[in-house]
């Protein structure tokens, strides 16, 4: 099947990126979101829907990571939570003790590899156990938070713009894809503020340009 991509706002934001996690058999959303975002989602991402909070938060972008082998949560997590999750996904759910709670901002992972921010040196073994994925620490154009500077698919990525030609070289190396380098919602370089993929689709932040959704597409497609 092609490649969906759709474009949304959540709440009127287009920042969808916070407020999203998804992987190839669900998508993660805060309550009270529209029946029509619910449907663009869920018809791009090809996925079931889970409406949940993390850490009593709509940000779930923000403070879950994960990949097809697990999901990664902060401590901040309520147990309630935890426990409504648990009974919804058949995946193992880590839970990671690190003063980072960020857990979307400083993980970067598809199913092949993980990057993690440089402070998380002493969780590397945890988490590549978790996601059953080798890891390791960095940073992409000298920023630390590099969950925020891409997303990546086990097809292809869209990388931040300063990201240098030597970086990409070696990220897609570590991550067995192809990347490029793209923004969203009309020009914004931290990518996943505003994009949320799977192997089977995207959505898009509804400012994101036809331009920038085409180049998302064809990277996140395995096209290039």
């Amino acid at each position: 099947m092609p490649f969906e991509i759709e474009a949304i706002s959540i709440f009127g934001n287009p920042n969808i990126g916070i407020y999203m996690f998804a992987n190839d058999d669900f998508a993660l959303v805060p309550p009270g979101l529209k029946e029509q975002t619910l449907k663009k989602i869920e018809r791009a991402l090809r996925v079931r829907i889970i409406e949940t909070k993390v850490a009593d938060s709509a940000l779930i972008g923000l403070f879950v990571s994960g990949n097809n082998h697990a999901l990664i949560l902060p401590s901040l997590t309520k147990e309630y939570e935890l426990e409504k999750l648990k009974k919804e996904i058949d995946l193992p759910i880590k839970v990671l003790y690190s003063k980072l709670t960020a857990m979307g901002n400083v993980i970067l992972t598809n199913n092949k590899f993980a990057l993690l921010h440089p402070d998380m040196k002493r969780w590397v073994e945890e988490v590549s156990k978790a996601l059953g994925v080798p890891a390791e620490t960095g940073t992409i154009a000298h920023v630390p938070t590099v969950g925020s500077m891409a997303v990546i698919n086990d097809k292809g990525g869209i990388v931040h713009p300063d990201a240098t030609d030597e970086e990409l070289d070696e990220l897609e190396k570590k991550f067995k894809v192809r990347l490029e380098v793209g923004t969203v919602n009309y020009g914004v370089p931290y990518v996943k503020t505003g994009l949320v993929a799977n192997n089977k689709g995207a959505v898009v932040g509804e400012l994101t340009t036809g331009i920038e959704m085409a180049r998302i597409a064809k990277a996140l497609s395995g096209e290039l």
